[in-house]
């Protein structure tokens, strides 16, 4: 079973991914253009250029996950990438569970609240 922790950060590749690709290049993928190792546990998420499927990759003790959904209709409200920007963006787990139910949040905003900077050791 996947569990994504509090710790866990997400990862968002902005852009296309052929999502031909599998385990092995979609961790290449992970250090060449997210910048992270993808054994670190964390979550890498990948959409192709129609938008209608997504793959998400996860490392845990005992190997890769690989998670892909493809809609039957419809498309992902997908981040677009700025030329200013970089080739990817951090979502939290919960903008995650948006994201993948359809939610477009580009048009959704945060309010402001306290949150803890980092949790001491």
């Amino acid at each position: 079973m996947l569990n994504l922790g509090p710790r866990t950060r997400v990862f968002v590749a902005l852009g296309v991914t052929d999502m031909r690709k599998s385990f092995d290049t979609l961790g290449e993928l992970v250090r060449s253009v997210i910048g992270e190792d993808p054994l670190s546990g964390h979550v890498f998420v990948f959409c192709n250029r129609g938008r209608n499927r997504i793959k998400v990759l996860v490392f845990d003790r005992g190997g890769y996950w690989l998670i892909a959904r493809r809609l039957e209709r419809g498309t992902f409200a997908w981040p677009k990438p700025n030329a200013s920007e970089a080739p990817r963006i951090e979502l939290r787990t919960s903008e995650l569970a948006a994201l993948l139910d359809g939610i477009d949040l580009s048009s959704a905003r945060r309010r402001a609240w306290y949150e803890r900077a980092g949790i001491a050791n």
